[in-house]
Formats: structure tokens, C-alpha cells, sequence
């Protein structure tokens, strides 16, 4: 759209000058003598200098470059101006003409009109132009709609002046600007906030400027940026209604002249003879126009574009358009206001998503046009219309991209947007939607390619400059709107001109890029062929290569079979790659071209020998193909005669070979043939040997095994045998061969590698059979149709020789346990006919996989550890002759953790007499590795025997010795406690265990403590013998002190318990197994006081059997406590001792209370009723029992015991 004239195709928006941000010079951008003729508009007071006003300055820019932009203005959006920032001063345009001096006017009265009417004699449209952009630009750029004035709220005397001086002088113009100020406070003066002072001196400068309460504004100082911008944001949006109202005022007006129906007159009448003023219908259409861009200044769209179609029906009318010679510049001038209002109705369409009425409407402008082309200019069959057309479809692509149509951008990859609600009933053509702009560019292409092709056609005395033949004009055969005369189009000498070519390429390329990115590949590739073509009529051969080299890997022309277009691109290819220099790149094309289904050149030699003569390459070419990116120029097949084989046979195999060349081209002669496989079969090579004997349909192949290294065991690297490898154009050719099978497994043949040698170059075909879907049948010599096998002829499946080296595990136990060393041998017996070359592969699998050691006589092999595995390799067992036995021994480390491990033990071994078809046998074996023994604990408190340190013992504490090592730990002088460890542990095993021994382990003592344990259970020295889903038990006394009295935290105690065992069959000298179990961990020493009851038993010979009922209450922590000590009478025992009382406590120290029970009864637990209570919080304490004591929700119970007989180190049960 960069030929339509500047200014008559931007966005209006509303436009404000912003005054007294800055200092710049006014001027005024006009042409000629109407620049001097500005009207000033000045202001004495100094522009503003502070933060502020930079910030909004830059602000400002922000919103004006936002106002260029052609997206539609959303409803949220509070307001869109196009905002000029000015100093004090500023140059408006002249209301009216000056008439000069040297005319003479024809009457008194007559009136002197607008320099951008017609009317004037100083526009470039008088007498008889319609509207140009001068009328827009005075609209966008030279007259506001508001001046907006900013001050500093500091003399408001000087401010009123200036105001009004303002009013005046813009009332003197004529124009209807309207006028705002917008007042700064001042730190210095005092007006840095809005107070009631500041508001009277607000009101007082609107009242003495005549002001709008609308059109004052106040900002406070001291604001952030953010802040402000928000404030000013608030501003322009009340702005913005008043510059819409302006607007509309000018709207009002344009009818209101219309509705006169009067042509006014020009100041000056014209003089010329052709000339002529407009008519009615003329100025009709010129007051549409206005009123329609001035609809758009309000973005009041529906309005703007019922103006812009009724404008545009009376330019194109009879009384208009029709009027006008087509030899005349107006003319064009017209046809140029025909394009700028359907652009303007296209963009009003898009932004109110008519999408399909957009696409009606441009095909419309463009049938109409084209009808007035044809019958009164120089008709379509021209390359101005051409290039019109092309500029039409660039408009459209242009409009689409800067008004962002939503649903048409890349991220959404629509490729056309559905019919809006408007047109949905009505049956539309798949061209009445708008596409994406990838459509359009094409369209341009097209038409700009059939611009070069007619202006081609142009007689050569119509293409000679005017000065060579001054008597002739072509203006008068040829339309040139728009575009460069026939000379300038395509000048005769062949210099300069318009370059065709590149305009066509940038129009594809922009096209393709459009298509590519929404998936539309096909196009995409035909677009590249027709870029790359014009690139080669500019000789830009490697931009040709760069174009077309994705198109010709994609292969889409090649798997569609477009062999036409396919054929095109090829030798476009060819001729770039040879240019360039690129012999990869030729001998590739080279090898498609020579395929069959290609059309054959005339005088072209079909001859892979000579497709690099004529190139200087620098190094040796080697390229490699395929068919998923090439043609087959040699196809490829491989078929399997039988469905399985066993390992040690020999399986029958056919490969075949067909030249698929073009007739009488060159006979090819391939070096060598490579077949690959997946699975346990080495590939196979076929060497070319030269033969003068007649060649054959179907030639055996004899096969050798050939080794890496010679002499040695390891298997065949590879096949390889000898042949004639020369193919003819269309010849077919069996290879038909004997496979040796050495390994057990699915073979599958993968592919087929061709390679042709030549002294300069090299070239690799593989044929990848996974790409092909048919299987060849079977060849026999009396037919060369193949006899169809089976559908999985490239597959065989290799059955393992049978073993008869048998591997056996000797004596296994039914169960491992942790902790313990797992240990069983291995036998291997040669039950073959003859000695075997054995090695030992052993895995273990698991999730934690110890490691292993294999042992044979002084031999030992350890275990390598990997992910999830432990294993040992090839590891030498030697030869075995027949019937001959191999032990070993499998040791184990032991596993901390319950494991369920699998063990893998694999003999791979050959017979002497065939050592190239390895024998593989395998034993598996689970192993279940359990834990031995559960346990569960209960850690219960006693009372500690020894006494508390007191706080307030000073000969009590350890002085620090100098000298001592810092590393020793200190002594324990804080307060102690001690607890008993009930540990239940049963035995999970499925046999009888013997414990030795049980272990408590303090793992650590976290905190500042001492702890260790001070009693534990005995075990006889032969040991416990624990039956399966037995339980048992183990107590442990444990002893904990802190280190000082000032460390108030509590301790924290890890633990673990360890039961040394063996196995109840286990020898008498073998190692006892150690598990150990984790306890947890437990919170010891804390700073809550405690209440500990035990019990003392007298003699029980006595006659009276009294009972000693000891309460002992703790204080560890720092406070001074009181409680309350009460014992209720009972039925059950008689008591001595204080009922009630009271029991104070120091810090960090204890006390005990003794009570003498008499039972009345034997045998039987009593209830005492005690009852401690802390006197601060009135808080009741749990009283803790210790040995022969148990608790239950309504208080202590304590044992009596039954008789003499009983023994009173008998525990009951504690709760």
C-alpha cells in the first residue's frame, strides 16, 4: 500500500497537541507559500523542566506510536489519540486563501475558502479535483482536537492571561479546538497536594478562564511514575469524549453543507478553456467523504462505512467517474479515491469481523473496476492492469497483517476463518472466505507474472525512451495507473526496468512461509518450485539450491508420484547444483533422473561415469541414498527359503536385484552388494568379479565365513562371496546362496546396500525394507515370476541347538535369611559326544545386589556391581571332555535387607569339532532372602537409684583442668534417669534357630547426654533354641545423664537391637550370624516434671507383711514447683502415712514420699488412692508405675504377692 498517498489510508484517531512539555520550535509541514502562512498560537510563560515532565513526554510517545497502530480500538480500551507535544507555541494552518494582489476579485462579496478545498486556487485539486489527503493530513496532523495546555501551579495571574490569550487567538482562526490545561503542583510553592487552598485557587482559574469544569485538571507532585501515568491515563480518558464531540461537531457540519444542495463557487473562476468546476454530484461525494472519515475519527464504525459505500457509489456513478476523459489525470486520481475508500471499507469490515463480507467486497471493487476498465479505459488485457491486480491482492495480505484479524495468526494455524453471522444462510463459495494471507501473496505472484508476460508483449517502439522518438507516446495504448510507463516497465535497451523477477520471488516466499507454518506442505513445495524458477531467470543459483533442497529431501512430489512436476524440479536442481559446484548434490539427482518413469531428454547421455565432467571438484564426492529419500534406481529384495532353521544348519536365500534405468542409458556395474540384518546373523557381501561367461537369471553364491581376528575362536565377523554385479536397463537378477547359522535367535534382513565406484566419486543406495510393505516370492530357474512364500519371507527364526552340557545347583537350601553368608555349588557334566570349550556367565538380579564370588579349586572370581545387577563374565572354565563333571562354589555376601534375587547362570560353549556355532545353557534359580526375627518394644521408666546433683552444689562441679584434650568427652554431671527396654522379638524363619546372644546398641545420643546400658539379659553358653512364631523376650536397663545442669533439651536416643544366631543344623565352628533390628528413637531427659511409684516388699516369713509405697516426684526443670500429695482409705489395705500434703520442689532436683501398706489381701493387685496435683496450674499428674505396678484409666495398681512360695522377682504386667 506504499503507493497510495501519505496520510489517506492511517487509522484516524483523535489528534491533541500537547503544550509546554518541551521546548521545540513550532513549524508547519505544508508545501509552497502556505507554510508562512500559519496562524501562531503562542504562549509567554516557559515550558515545564521537572521529572515530570519528562516522564510524561515519554509517556505521550508511548500513546501516539500505540496510535498508529490499524487494530481496531476495543470497547476496554478508555481512549486512542495521536498526540503532537509542542512547546509554548504552536503553527496552525490558514482557515482561508489570501487572494493575491495581481487578480482581481470578481466581486465584494464574494468568499474566500479553505487552501485544501477545491475552491482555492492555491490546492492542488482546483479547479475540478474531488479530495486528496491534504484534507486528512489537516485533520490528523495540522488542526487538533484539543490543545491541551500543562503549567505549573505557581502564578495564577499569569496563568489566567495566558489562557485566554490562547482562547482568543485559536477563536481568531476559525478553528473549534478545544482547550484543556492540566496543572502540575509545586513543591516549592506549596501545591504539592490537593488541599482546600489549592482546590479555591483551582476553582478561581476555572472561573477566570471560562473554563469547563472538564477541561481543568490538577496532578499532585511527589507521585511515582506508575502513579502518574495512571492519573494521566484518567485525564485523556475524559479527553477523549470531549475530542469525540469535537469530531462530531465537524460531522454535523459536513451534512449540514450537504443537505444544502448547492455547488458552491470558487474564489477565483477558472481561466482555462478544458476547464471546469464539480458538480453537485462532485461535491456530494466529497461531503460523504469527509463524513465518513470523520465517523472514523469517533470510531464510530456502522456510520463510517454507510458514508464510505455512499461516497463510493457516487464516484463510480454516472455522474461522476463517467464525466471524467480517461486520458485525464483526474482519472487516475479517481480510480486512486475508488481504491482508498474500499480499502477503508475492508478495514471497518475486518474490524468488525465481517470476514466474508470483506472478501465479497474486495472482489466486488475489483469486478467493478475491471468493468470500467474495459469500457472506458485501455482494458484488462494490459500489464498496468496486472500490476493493479497484483497491488489489489498485496492490499488485502497488507490489511489482514497490520489489522491482526484474530483467528487468521500463525500460533491459531487456521487456515480461513468461518462466514460471520450475517451471511450465514446464504450459500457461500469456498472463495468468499477469508484465507490466511499465504493466498493472497500467491495471487499477487501470479498476477505479477502475468504483468511481465504482457508487458513482454509490448511492441519495441512502444518500449523506446520519448527523447529517442520524441513524435511518439505510449501513454495513449497503454493503462498506467499505478505503475511505470511502457519505456520505464521494460526498456528496450534492456537496462533497468522493473525487475519482474524479484517482486514475483518476494511474493512467493512471504507465500510459502505462510503455508509452511499452517502445515500446508504441498503448496508449500509448489510455491518453492515456482520461487526457485524465477530465482534461476536472476542467475541466484544458490538461493535456487536453498529453495529447493527441502523440497527435494521432504520427497512429498516422490511419494505422490507427481512425476511432471517432480521431472521439472529435478533438472531445475541439477543445473543449480552444477553451478554451485555441489557434485553430492548432482550425482543425486543424476541417480533419480536415470529412473524409467521419467520422460526421456533428447540428447541427453544417461551415464553415472559422466555426471561430474565439466566440474572441478576439490575432494572425492561419497554420497549415500536411500529409498525413504530417493527413487530406486536398483531395486532390492531378500527372501528366506525356509520359515526356521537350527543353529549349526544352512538356510537356502535369494537376493534379487532389478535395474529400474532408463532405456539405452549405460549398463551398471556395482562394486560390491551389502546385506544387513537384525538379530543374531553377520551381514553378507558380494564382491563384483568380472566374468566373461553368459550371466544367468539365477547365479549360486558361495559363502565363506570370514573372521576378525585369524586363528582365533570368536565367531565369523561376516559373510562375503564373489559375483558379476553388472546390470542392464531393466535387466533382473537372483542371487540365490547357502547361510550358515551359527547363533539361536529371529533374524530379520533389514537391508540392501548397493555401492557403485567410480575414479571420481562414490555412490551408496540402501534399499530400508521396513519402508517396503510386499514381499518377493521365491525364484526358481524355469520362470522369472516368483512364487509366493509367505508373508514374513524376510524373517527366520534360529532354533538353539540343543544343549547337553547339563549346569546344576548342588544342594540348595529351601531359605535364606538376612545376615547371612549364602553359599551352594555348581556342577557342570559334558553329557556330549566329545570335549567341550566352556564359559560361565553368572548374574544376579535384584533391586540392592550383593556382591558374589565363584570358586574353583585355588581360582576365585569376584563379582562386578552395576545398576540393578551383580555379574561375572566370561568367566574360563577350560575344556571339558565328554562325561566329564566341573564343580563350583557360589558364595554370596550377606544382605541387610529382605531381597527376592534372581541368579542366572548361563554355560556358552562350542564342540571342538565346530567352533564357529556357540551352545548356550541356562539355569535359573530364585532366591528368597527373608528376615529372621520381628520385634516390637516398650521403653518403660524406673527409678533411677543414685541421687540428683543439686543445683546449688558449688564443691560439686568438675573445674577445667589445663591441658585437657578437647576431644575427651566430659563428665556426666546433669540430672539421671533410668528405663527398661522391653524388647518381644519372634522368629519368621521356617526351622529352628539358635540365638546366642542379645545385644542393645546405642546408635546415638543426640542432645549433651551420657547414656549406656547397665543390665542385660543372660543367655546359657550353648544358647535359647527359637521354634518358628515363638515369642520371646529381652529386657535391657538403660542409664541416661546429662552432661550439665544447664542443658534444658530434651535427649534424643536411636537404638537398635542385635541377636547374634546360627543355624540349629550350623556346625559347632561356623561364624554366628548378627541381625540387627532398629529400635527407633525415643525423647529421654526432658523438662516435665514426673511422678514415679515403687514398690518394696517386706520378708515374707514375717508375721505381718507389710508394704513399702514409695512416690517420687522429679523436678528437672528451672522453676520452683508445689504439689499436693493425697491418699484415700480403702477396703483393700490399711496404710500409714500423710493423708494430704504438701511436697516443695527446688529446681532440678526430687523427692520421695514413703507410705506402709497392710494388704488385706493375697494374690491379687490394690488400688491405692493417690492422687498428685500440681497447686500452680491445679493440673493433675499421671502417676508412672514401675516393677509390680500396672495402670489402668481409674489409677496405679500394685501386686501383692501370694505366699511364701511365690517369688517376688516376679513381674505383673504394666500397663
Amino acid at each position: 500500500m506504499d503507493g497510495y498517498p501519505s496520510g489517506s489510508l492511517e487509522h484516524n484517531v483523535p489528534f491533541l497537541v500537547a503544550s509546554g512539555l518541551n521546548s521545540a520550535e513550532p513549524e508547519l509541514d505544508l508545501e509552497g507559500e502556505l507554510s508562512t502562512q500559519g496562524q501562531l498560537v503562542k504562549s509567554d510563560l516557559p515550558p515545564l523542566r521537572n521529572q515530570e515532565a519528562q516522564v510524561l513526554e515519554r509517556y505521550f510517545q508511548e500513546i501516539d506510536d500505540k496510535g498508529t497502530s490499524w487494530t481496531v480500538v476495543p470497547r476496554e480500551e478508555p481512549y486512542r489519540f495521536r498526540i503532537k507535544m509542542v512547546g509554548r507555541s504552536y503553527l496552525l494552518p490558514p482557515r482561508e486563501t489570501l487572494i493575491p494582489d495581481s487578480v482581481e476579485p470578481p466581486g465584494s462579496s464574494t468568499a474566500t475558502h479553505s487552501p485544501f478545498s477545491p475552491l482555492s486556487h492555491v490546492s492542488a485539486l482546483y479547479p475540478d479535483g474531488l479530495i486528496d489527503s491534504q484534507w486528512i493530513k489537516k485533520h490528523q496532523h495540522l488542526v487538533p482536537s484539543i490543545y491541551a495546555c500543562f503549567y505549573s501551579l505557581v502564578d495564577d495571574n499569569r496563568l489566567k492571561s495566558d489562557v485566554h490569550e490562547i482562547k482568543a487567538t485559536l477563536a481568531r482562526s476559525g478553528f473549534k479546538t478545544r482547550v484543556a490545561i492540566i496543572l502540575l503542583g509545586d513543591q516549592d510553592g506549596g501545591t504539592a497536594v490537593l488541599t482546600e487552598e489549592v482546590q479555591e485557587r483551582l476553582e478561581n482559574i476555572r472561573r477566570g478562564t471560562a473554563l469547563d469544569p472538564k477541561s481543568i485538571f490538577y496532578v499532585p507532585s511527589k507521585e511515582s511514575p506508575a502513579e502518574l501515568k495512571r492519573v494521566i491515563d484518567n485525564i485523556l480518558t475524559v479527553l477523549y469524549s470531549i475530542a469525540v464531540e469535537y469530531y462530531r461537531d465537524l460531522g454535523r457540519h459536513a451534512r449540514k453543507k450537504r443537505s444544502r444542495g448547492i455547488a458552491p463557487h470558487p474564489t477565483i473562476p477558472p481561466t482555462s478553456g478544458t476547464s471546469h468546476t464539480l458538480s453537485l454530484p462532485d461535491w456530494n461525494f466529497r461531503y460523504d467523504m469527509k463524513t465518513a472519515i470523520l465517523a472514523e475519527f469517533r470510531q464510530e464504525l456502522d456510520a463510517a462505512i454507510r458514508s464510505f459505500e455512499q461516497a463510493y457509489e457516487i464516484l463510480l456513478g454516472q455522474d461522476v467517474l463517467e464525466m471524467i476523459p480517461s486520458w485525464s489525470l483526474r482519472w487516475n486520481e479517481a480510480r486512486q479515491l475508488a481504491d482508498i475508500i474500499s480499502i477503508r471499507c475492508l478495514r471497518l469490515h475486518l474490524w468488525m469481523g465481517h470476514t466474508s463480507l470483506a472478501v465479497r467486497r474486495w472482489q466486488a471493487h475489483r469486478d467493478r473496476i475491471g468493468d470500467f476498465v474495459d469500457r472506458r479505459g485501455h482494458g484488462t488485457n494490459t500489464y498496468g492492469w496486472q500490476a493493479w491486480e497484483a497491488r489489489w491482492a498485496m492490499v488485502m495480505a497488507h490489511l489482514m497483517e497490520k489489522v491482526e484479524v484474530p483467528g487468521l495468526t500463525l500460533a491459531s494455524m487456521t487456515i480461513f476463518l468461518p462466514p460471520e453471522r450475517a451471511v450465514l444462510g446464504e450459500r457461500l463459495q469456498p472463495w468468499e472466505l477469508l484465507h490466511h494471507t499465504g493466498y493472497w501473496y500467491r495471487m499477487a505472484a501470479r498476477h505479477l507474472a502475468a504483468r511481465r508476460t504482457l508487458a513482454r508483449m509490448m511492441a519495441d517502439e512502444d518500449r523506446e525512451a520519448p527523447e529517442s522518438t520524441p513524435a511518439k507516446s505510449a501513454k495513449s495504448s497503454y493503462d498506467t495507473y499505478m505503475c511505470p510507463s511502457p519505456y520505464q516497465e521494460l526498456p528496450l535497451s534492456g537496462e533497468g526496468g522493473v525487475n519482474h523477477a524479484q517482486l514475483i520471488i518476494d511474493c512467493l516466499i512471504t507465500s510459502r512461509s505462510q503455508f509452511q507454518a499452517r502445515g500446508q506442505l504441498r503448496i508449500a513445495a509448489e510455491l518453492s518450485l515456482e520461487c526457485a524458477k524465477e530465482m534461476a531467470i536472476l542467475g541466484s543459483w544458490d538461493e535456487v539450491v536453498a529453495v529447493l533442497r527441502p523440497v527435494w529431501d521432504g520427497s512429498s512430489y516422490r511419494a505422490d508420484d507427481w512425476l511432471d512436476i517432480f521431472e521439472d524440479l529435478c533438472w531445475l536442481l541439477r543445473r543449480a547444483a552444477k553451478e554451485t559446484r555441489r557434485a553430492d548434490l548432482v550425482l543425486a539427482v543424476d541417480w533419480e533422473l536415470m529412473n524409467k518413469k521419467f520422460a526421456k531428454r533428447q540428447h541427453w547421455r544417461y551415464d553415472l561415469s559422466h555426471s561430474l565432467d565439466g566440474m572441478a571438484v576439490e575432494e572425492r564426492p561419497s554420497i549415500q541414498l536411500s529409498n525413504a529419500s530417493a527413487s530406486p534406481l536398483i531395486s532390492s529384495s531378500f527372501v528366506f527359503r525356509s520359515k526356521e532353521n537350527e543353529a549349526g544348519d544352512q538356510c537356502r536365500a535369494q537376493l534379487g536385484l532389478t535395474s529400474n534405468a532408463i532405456a539405452d542409458s549405460v549398463p551398471i556395474t556395482l562394486s560390491q552388494v551389502k546385506i544387513a540384518f537384525e538379530g543374531n546373523l553377520n551381514p553378507i557381501v558380494l564382491q563384483h568379479v568380472s566374468s566373461s561367461e553368459e550371466v544367468l537369471f539365477i547365479t549360486e553364491v558361495t559363502l565363506e565365513e570370514q573372521f576378525s581376528n585369524e586363528g582365533s575362536d570368536d565367531l565369523a565377523s561376516k559373510l562375503s562371496g564373489t559375483c558379476d554385479l553388472t546390470l542392464k536397463p531393466g535387466q533382473k537378477r537372483v542371487f540365490e546362496m547357502a547361510i550358515p547359522l551359527r547363533e539361536p535367535g529371529d533374524v530379520e534382513a533389514s537391508a540392501v546396500t548397493v555401492t557403485y565406484k567410480h575414479q571420481t566419486f562414490d555412490v551408496e543406495y540402501t534399499t530400508l525394507f521396513e519402508e517396503l510393505k510386499q514381499v518377493t516370492g521365491w525364484y526358481i530357474r524355469t520362470s522369472d515370476i516368483p512364487r509366493q512364500l509367505r508373508a514374513d519371507a524376510r524373517t527366520l527364526h534360529i532354533k538353539p541347538r540343543p544343549p547337553k552340557l547339563q549346569v546344576g545347583v548342588c544342594e540348595p537350601l529351601g531359605q535364606y535369611y538376612t545376615d547371612e553368608i549364602v553359599e551352594f555349588g555348581v556342577n557342570l557334566r559334558n553329557e556330549e559326544d566329545e570335549a567341550a570349550n566352556v564359559k560361565l556367565d553368572v548374574r544376579l538380579y535384584g533391586k540392592s545386589v550383593p556382591l558374589f564370588r565363584l570358586q574353583v579349586g585355588e581360582h576365585e572370581f569376584i563379582s562386578e556391581t552395576g545398576e540393578g545387577e551383580a555379574k561375572a563374565l566370561d568367566v574360563p572354565t577350560g575344556t571339558i571332555p565328554s562325561g566329564a563333571v566341573v564343580k563350583w562354589k557360589l558364595v554370596i555376601d550377606p544382605t541387610t535387607v529382605p531381597e527376592t534375587y534372581d541368579l542366572h547362570i548361563q554355560a556358552t560353549y562350542h564342540l571342538e569339532s565346530d567352533s564357529a556355532t556357540p551352545i548356550t545353557q541356562v539355569s535359573s534359580l530364585p532366591l528368597n532372602i527373608v528376615g529372621p526375627f520381628e520385634a516390637n518394644y516398650d521403653l518403660l521408666p524406673r527409678l533411677h537409684p543414685e541421687p540428683w546433683p543439686s543445683l546449688f552444689d558449688c564443691e560439686g562441679l568438675r573445674p577445667v583442668e589445663e591441658g585437657e584434650e578437647a576431644a575427651a568427652p566430659p563428665p556426666a554431671n546433669g540430672f539421671a534417669q533410668q528405663w527398661c527396654l522391653m524388647c518381644h522379638y519372634a522368629s519368621f524363619a521356617s526351622e529352628n534357630l539358635t540365638v546366642l546372644g542379645t545385644e542393645l546398641q546405642v546408635v546415638s545420643c543426640v542432645g549433651g547426654a551420657l547414656c549406656k546400658v547397665i543390665r542385660r539379659p543372660e543367655v546359657a553358653s550353648d544358647g535359647i533354641v527359637v521354634s518358628p512364631k515363638t515369642m520371646h523376650e529381652a529386657q535391657f536397663d538403660l542409664a541416661a545423664q546429662k552432661f550439665s545442669l544447664d542443658n534444658r533439651l530434651p535427649i534424643t536416643l536411636d537404638l537398635a537391637f542385635a541377636i547374634r544366631w546360627k543355624r540349629k543344623t550350623a556346625s559347632a565352628d561356623s561364624l554366628a550370624n548378627i541381625t540387627t533390628m532398629p529400635v527407633g528413637q525415643y525423647l529421654v531427659l526432658g523438662t516435665e516434671p514426673r511422678v514415679l511409684a515403687t514398690a518394696l516388699y517386706s520378708d515374707p516369713t514375717a508375721s505381718t507383711r507389710l508394704l513399702h509405697l514409695d512416690i517420687t516426684i522429679e523436678n528437672p526443670s528451672n522453676h520452683f514447683l508445689t504439689f499436693g500429695l493425697s491418699m484415700e482409705p480403702s477396703d483393700a489395705f490399711g496404710f500409714s502415712g500423710a493423708k494430704e500434703t504438701t511436697i516443695n520442689l527446688l529446681p532440678m532436683s526430687r523427692r520421695t514420699t514413703r507410705y506402709r501398706l497392710l494388704p488385706f489381701v493375697q494374690g491379687d493387685y490394690i488400688r491405692p488412692g493417690l492422687a498428685v496435683r500440681d497447686k500452680y496450674f491445679q493440673k493433675v499428674l499421671r502417676i508412672i508405675p514401675t516393677e509390680r505396678m500396672k495402670i489402668d484409666k481409674d489409677g496405679l495398681l500394685v501386686w501383692v504377692p501370694g505366699g511364701v512360695d511365690e517369688d517376688a522377682g516376679t513381674e505383673a504386667d504394666e500397663g
